[in-house]
């Protein structure tokens, strides 16, 4: 899909040292874009690309920050878990509207939104309670009838649009599989930093969630296809103004998928028995083997908890729910990008360990 800007056309990504922001990034600089990264700390330094460093939760810091910024195209896709959900209001609201608002004088064009399907499964104070829409989850789905940070960010992106007259489009994906350090949520690091654990200690590659998740089918979103469809979206009529359900296109059943990741991380595969198995308990102890590791392979980063979310893998596969999502809107509408998820997992295990954040299997 050619996303070639056009003269004057320029793009800042929020969140832009995250999974999400930085694949956007390198769609945007693939494609010839100036591109102004914005994030708390400033990012590696990329031939077309600019860090601006703003705390997202001050008005005052980014009115400061953006106070020269004239981008056409805004992405977003940073937000910040509180402890309540009012919170999560308050705070991940507040982002959207101090940002927009600080943007003002800017000639906005389109403003990309990324939210998820919590959207549908609800908040994480009443996560999957309550009646739900039916699967595979589609975009024209009403509201579920309980506060969500993602419907007070999409309540600020329309309001600002109004008022602005540009175009926006949101974007739920789920799981979202890419490359980043750092991240709270980041499931593919998070399964190949425990691959690595059990190779060093012999220990099974247990799978830790649910019955349901194992049996179920479900899908995942690799961050390329995120990016992809959220430019798509930015540069052609048929994305404004629209909600998009944001996944690879392919379903699968953890059953099936364990075995085959177990095989390329050398780890012997054990799936589900009687009850779930959360990481947080089996990797309880895994400080000290993460240490050896780091130490034997010169490995670059040696906080483990920079490395795996242990919490949200836990969350994820532990869900009682089946979690499928329809993206015949977004393929009518003519996004077409499709990827195997078996495919994104294998080639994310293998850049992680290119990049010394896990060892290589021998």
């Amino acid at each position: 899909m050619d996303a070639t800007p056009t003269p004057g056309q320029s793009a800042l990504v929020v969140g832009a040292t995250g999974i999400a922001g930085a694949a956007i990034v390198d769609r945007l600089l693939d494609a010839g874009w100036p591109v102004t990264g914005l994030a708390r700390r400033p990012g590696a330094e990329r031939p077309g690309l600019r860090w601006v460093a703003a705390d997202l939760t001050s008005a005052d810091a980014l009115a400061a920050a953006l106070a020269d910024e004239r981008p056409t195209h805004v992405y977003f896709t940073a937000w910040l878990r509180q402890d309540t959900e009012a919170e999560n209001i308050a705070v991940n609201g507040g982002m959207v509207r101090d940002l927009l608002a600080a943007l003002r004088p800017a000639p906005l064009a389109h403003v990309a939104l990324m939210t998820g399907l919590k959207h549908y499964l609800g908040p994480f104070e009443a996560y999957g309670q309550g009646t739900m829409p039916d699967t595979p989850f589609h975009e024209d789905e009403p509201r579920l009838d309980a506060a969500n940070f993602y419907y007070a960010q999409e309540d600020e992106l329309f309001a600002a649009a109004e008022a602005a007259g540009f175009t926006w489009s949101v974007h739920r994906s789920h799981t979202v599989l890419g490359y980043a350090v750092g991240n709270a949520m980041n499931m593919g690091l998070t399964l190949a930093a425990q691959a690595a654990i059990c190779r060093r200690t012999g220990r099974p590659f247990v799978f830790p969630g649910s019955a349901t998740q194992w049996n179920g089918l479900t899908d995942v979103t690799d961050a390329t296809v995120l990016a992809e469809q959220m430019v798509w979206a930015s540069t052609t009529p048929a994305g404004a103004d629209e909600a998009f359900n944001t996944v690879n296109g392919d379903i699968f059943r953890w059953r099936w998928m364990w075995p085959k990741l177990a095989a390329h991380l050398g780890v012997e595969p054990v799936g589900f028995a009687e009850a779930p198995r959360p990481l947080e308990q089996q990797m309880a102890d895994a400080g000290p083997v993460w240490a050896e590791i780091v130490a034997e392979h010169d490995l670059v980063e040696p906080d483990l908890a920079r490395v795996a979310s242990w919490w949200h893998t836990d969350a994820d596969l532990g869900r009682d729910i089946e979690v499928v999502t329809d993206m015949s809107k977004s393929r009518l509408a003519g996004f077409t990008t499709h990827h195997r998820t078996l495919d994104s997992f294998l080639a994310l295990f293998d850049r992680y360990a290119a990049e010394r954040l896990v060892p290589p299997v021998r």
